[in-house]
Formats: C-alpha cells, structure tokens, sequence
C-alpha cells in the first residue's frame, strides 16, 4: 500500500493511469455479483470490532473519503456488470456497447480506489438490485439516471472535504468521466436533456450532496452495515 500511496502523491496522473490501464487489460478477472436485502446500516463504533462483526470501517478524513468513493464505485460497477450480463429486452447494439463502456469504466474506477488504499479498504459490498427490473429498459435506465446523477453530485460535494492535493485531483478527474455517463444516461432516455435544470442551475453548477445526503440514498441498494464515524461530512 504504501508504494502505491507513494507514487499517488508524487504523480497522481501517471498512477491513476497505470492501474487504470491494468484493470481493463484483466477482462477475465472484472466480475462482481451482488445480493442481499434492502438498507444500510450507518454504525459509529470501534475500529477493532469491524472485522469481528462485519462492519465496513471507512477509516477518517481522506482515507475515509476515499472509502466512500470507492463504496460509491463498488455500487455502480455491480449495477452495470448486471446489466451487460443481462441485458434489457429490446436492448440495441448502441445502447449495448455504451453500457459496456460504462461498466468498464466504472470497474477501472472501483479497482483504481481498492489498489490504492490497499490494506485500509473496506470490503467488497452486498449490493441489493431487487428494486430493478433489469428485463426493463426504463428500468434500467431511471436506475442508471439516479445512480449517475448521485455520483456526481457525491463527488462535487466531498471535493472540498478532502485535505490532500493528490487525491482532489484524482476525485477531478473521476466526477468528470461520471458526468459524461450521467449526460449519456439522460440523452438515452430523451435527447437533449443531458443538462437540465433538475441538475443544473441557474448559475450554470451542477447538484452537490453531503457524504451523509449521498449515503441516506445509496443505502437502499447497500446490505453491508458500513462504519462511517469518521467520515467527513457536513
């Protein structure tokens, strides 16, 4: 871990590049399935008793942060993953190969955080999809929308929390490959909504939320019971 915190530091861009690029090189290694029952348990106890009781410890401050992110990445890596598995009825050759597209970059993104908080990652989540009717495309696509649009806002509104340059940069260059999902997703669904105002405001921003905001809403989808005591928000 701490090689990869390292290299992460002194050259963000070269270090999110390299693993980025060994993950989609492993295609045969990038399966994650998902199952549980609905809720999110948000528990503030002791670290030492997380591993006993199957708690998932966030860590603090950027360690946390990074957590977060990489909880939100594990998320929509399953989703997709599911998706491209089993395809919605009526599903297009376009409409295929673009929820390919996301699924592998969603996998790069959650495989990027686990390498590099190495040994203080949380765990590989239960995710629960019994509310998607993955044979729907609307379905699909409404989920897809509401998982896209909370990612963003999720990164927009941890930016500032995070203490490290390196990481913030990271965080940069992520919610903006999530942005060009979330303006896809919308555009599959009805051409030339990709920005509008339910995102975007007058002044031109897009939605922010706090990391506890962001997690009240992917908990219906999360089973895991997830330690996030020191996980900044406001």
């Amino acid at each position: 871990m701490n090689t990869l915190k390292n290299q992460v530091e002194q050259d963000p861009a070269n270090a999110q590049g390299d693993i980025l690029s060994a993950t989609l090189e492993r295609r045969s290694f990038l399966k994650y399935a998902g199952a549980g029952a609905a809720g999110i348990a948000l528990i503030a106890a002791g670290c030492k008793k997380d591993k006993m009781d199957g708690r998932a410890n966030f860590g603090k401050d950027d360690i946390a942060i990074l957590n977060y992110a990489y909880a939100l990445e594990q998320l929509e890596a399953a989703f997709y993953t599911k998706v491209v598995a089993s395809p919605y009825t009526g599903i297009s050759s376009l409409e295929s190969s673009i929820m390919t597209d996301i699924r592998d970059h969603e996998i790069a993104h959650r495989e990027f955080f686990k390498a590099a908080l190495g040994g203080s990652a949380i765990p590989s989540l239960e995710v629960d999809f019994s509310s998607v009717n993955f044979s729907s495309r609307d379905s699909v696509l409404s989920t897809a929308k509401a998982f896209e649009d909370l990612g963003v806002s999720a990164y927009n509104g941890a930016g500032f929390l995070i203490k490290s340059d390196a990481y913030l940069t990271l965080a940069g260059k992520i919610v903006s490959v999530e942005a060009r999902h979330a303006a896809m997703i919308r555009d599959l669904i009805s051409n030339g909504t990709f920005a509008d105002s339910s995102v975007v405001n007058a002044q031109g921003l897009d939605t922010s939320r706090s990391p506890s905001q962001v997690l009240a809403i992917a908990g219906t989808y999360i089973k895991t019971p997830l330690n996030v005591e020191g996980l900044p928000t406001y």
